[in-house]
């Protein structure tokens, strides 16, 4: 549902004093995965990433929809014939993504996985789809029928065919849980970055805050504002390089799971939170809901700022973000 792109976002990162910053850029959850750790020296730098590497694939292992022997997938299996007892981790998940699916109402779904994929983007699709065809994309999708026993600790897919799929919150919730355990190790500062999803803690090696740089994707060559992360997230949604374009209208690849036509009007969105689970939800729902909407939602949120770019490549930000202040 989402395409994060990565000259959306730059990470400046400055000579070492005492500590050292060091990088690994790997390809995991089937997407670019960076990890930056402030520690001594590289050794323990690299012990650092690993821990990370390591929880990140312990969390696939959890929430993916893609492998066979995950609570997801043993979910999804049994859609319309019987409730799944899964653990904790799991169970929170999905209630607190039904939570921003209610805020958002539908414009995030994780139930999304059903959909049909009638849309093509990549150069093949001639013809809009049909209004049937479209309609009945979405059949399945609904978040409404995702249902949760929080006594027995069970989710029931109420409709035969219905998927669950997590990857517009789980990457987000991944970052979160990566920063909590390398803090929690002794690692008091880094950046980790799932594909866009990116959550940064505690200081460079020479005490300034990790910086973000955001460009207008209509302008690529151009960051028109560079953002302090003094403990927090944020996550880019976009739509820049996946569209179509029928009668002068273009369609982005993002598609509404509430009516099954690609979301209008914008090309990127970045949500600061601080936690980047949020952000990484919230972004896609703003995405579909649109500049006006989505921002009205985002100056009810306490402790939620969103940049929005829409088709027209005019820039929208929410009250509490002034980009003048940090072009």
């Amino acid at each position: 549902m989402k395409n994060i792109v990565f000259f959306g976002l730059f990470l400046f990162s400055l000579s070492a004093f005492s500590q050292i910053a060091h990088k690994r850029k790997l390809w995991m959850l089937g997407s670019p995965f960076e990890v930056t750790a402030v520690a001594k020296d590289t050794l323990a730098a690299n012990l650092y990433i690993d821990m990370a590497v390591a929880e990140t694939k312990r969390i696939e292992n959890l929430i993916s929809d893609w492998i066979p022997t995950t609570p997801i997938s043993e979910v999804n299996r049994n859609a319309g014939i019987k409730p799944v007892k899964v653990n904790s981790e799991v169970f929170d998940l999905v209630a607190r993504a039904l939570k921003i699916s209610e805020i958002t109402d539908g414009a995030f779904d994780i139930s999304y996985a059903s959909m049909d994929k009638i849309w093509k983007f990549d150069g093949t699709m001639k013809n809009m789809p049909t209004k049937e065809a479209i309609k009945k994309s979405v059949e399945k999708i609904g978040y409404r029928n995702v249902i949760l026993d929080k006594k027995e600790q069970t989710i029931f897919l109420k409709i035969a065919g219905m998927k669950l799929g997590l990857g517009g919150i789980g990457q987000g919730y991944i970052a979160d849980k990566v920063k909590d355990l390398l803090f929690s190790k002794g690692c008091t500062s880094g950046i980790i970055n799932v594909s866009g999803d990116i959550n940064a803690w505690g200081k460079q090696p020479d005490g300034k805050l990790w910086t973000i740089g955001i460009v207008n994707p209509l302008n690529k060559n151009k960051i028109f504002a560079t953002f302090p992360l003094q403990d927090s997230a944020v996550e880019t949604s976009g739509s820049y390089e996946k569209y179509v374009i029928f009668d002068g209208i273009r369609y982005s690849h993002i598609i509404d799971p509430r009516t099954g036509y690609p979301a209008k009007g914008v090309v990127s969105v970045s949500v600061f939170a601080k936690q980047t689970e949020i952000a990484d939800a919230l972004a896609t729902g703003i995405f579909v809901m649109g500049v006006d909407v989505g921002l009205d939602l985002v100056n009810q949120i306490k402790g939620i700022e969103c940049i929005i770019v829409d088709d027209q490549g005019k820039i929208h930000a929410s009250k509490g973000i002034d980009v003048q202040k940090y072009n």
